[in-house]
This record gives structure tokens, sequence and C-alpha cells, in this order.
């Protein structure tokens, strides 16, 4: 059993349902470096990381900008890009060797409309997707590079051990000679 259908079983889906939810999944796995999702395609799934870490990243002024990092148990998707059926703005990569269980845009459709559960579990998961890209937006335009470093401290810190520096940097908007200096002052 891959950890996506044992997470559908951990939040009570079970029979009938669960049989459906997992006929749709697909494992793939990805090599370091490999794209999920490149800039100007459109994304047509839905993953759930099984292993690994994945990288999503923008090209500005011929630099990657690390926007998120999804690591294991964790949902991924262009959200943007896959509900609104349209090209994605970001790329989302695999920062190691990982893989991830895939349920495309029209299987999760099929879901949504045959199984009820599975709707509310999906427009839950859009939901808590809304609330945390409007968290982050906020946090960095209201909080210190500090206040942000510390509140990921907080609120996840598995980032912290499993994501390399220069991705943290650029996820708290901040260079990595920045981030050294605050991690040695709240150390």
């Amino acid at each position: 059993m891959n950890k996506l259908t044992a997470y559908f079983t951990s939040i009570g889906f079970t029979g009938e349902a669960l049989e459906k939810i997992s006929e749709a999944i697909e494992v793939k796995t990805y090599k370091k470096n490999d794209f999920v999702v490149q800039e100007g395609k459109t994304s047509r799934h839905l993953g759930f990381v099984e292993s690994g870490a994945f990288q999503y990243y923008v090209n500005l002024d011929g630099e990657e900008k690390t926007t998120y990092v999804n690591i294991e148990s964790t949902f991924l998707a262009s959200v943007m890009s896959f509900v609104s059926e349209t090209p994605a703005l970001e790329n989302i990569r695999a920062l190691n060797d990982g893989c991830l269980s895939l349920i495309s845009r029209t299987n999760l459709k099929r879901l949504v409309e045959e199984i009820p559960s599975f709707k509310n579990f999906y427009i839950n998961l859009l939901e808590f997707a809304v609330c945390g890209i409007d968290e982050s937006r906020h946090d960095l335009i209201v909080l210190s590079a500090e206040q942000r470093y510390e509140k990921m401290l907080r609120k996840q810190p598995e980032l912290l051990q499993q994501i390399p520096l220069q991705h943290l940097a650029s996820m708290l908007g901040i260079t990595p000679r920045h981030l050294s200096r605050i991690r040695n002052t709240i150390r």
C-alpha cells in the first residue's frame, strides 16, 4: 500500500470508495532534477509525495527563486495551472530521487463526482492550499526575515532539516548569507 492510499484510509475512506481512489492513483518515480511541472506547460496531476523533496521555483533575471518545497507525505500541485488548466507560471522538480503518487485531473474530477466524501476532501485540500499561499504572501510583506525564520522553526521544523539552505533562504526571501547570520543569532 502506498502512503497516499494509507492516508485516505486514515481519514476514513474504506470499501468501494477506497478501491476507486486506489485505482485512480499512478505511482511515478523521479530522479534528481526531473521535472514534475514545467513553466509554460499545463499541470495535469495532483501529487502526493511518497518520498523525496520537490522544489517549486521560478526563474527571475537568470536566477532561480525557490517559492516552496514539498517533502514526504504532503500534497503537491501547481495549483493555479492544475485548477484553471492553464500553463504553469512555475517549475516543480525533484531535489533528490523521489516518488509521487499522482491523480490525473480527469480521474480527480471522476472521483469528485462519484464519491461525495472525496469532493469534501478536495475542497478542504484546495482551501488549505489557498490559505497557505495567502499566509506566505502576507508573511513576506509583514514579517521581518528573522520573524519568518522563527515562524518556520515553529510551524515547519522538518523543512529546516530536509531542505538545502539555499532553497530555505530563497523561500524566506533572503540570501543564504543572511540566513546563516539569522541562524547564528537565534540558536
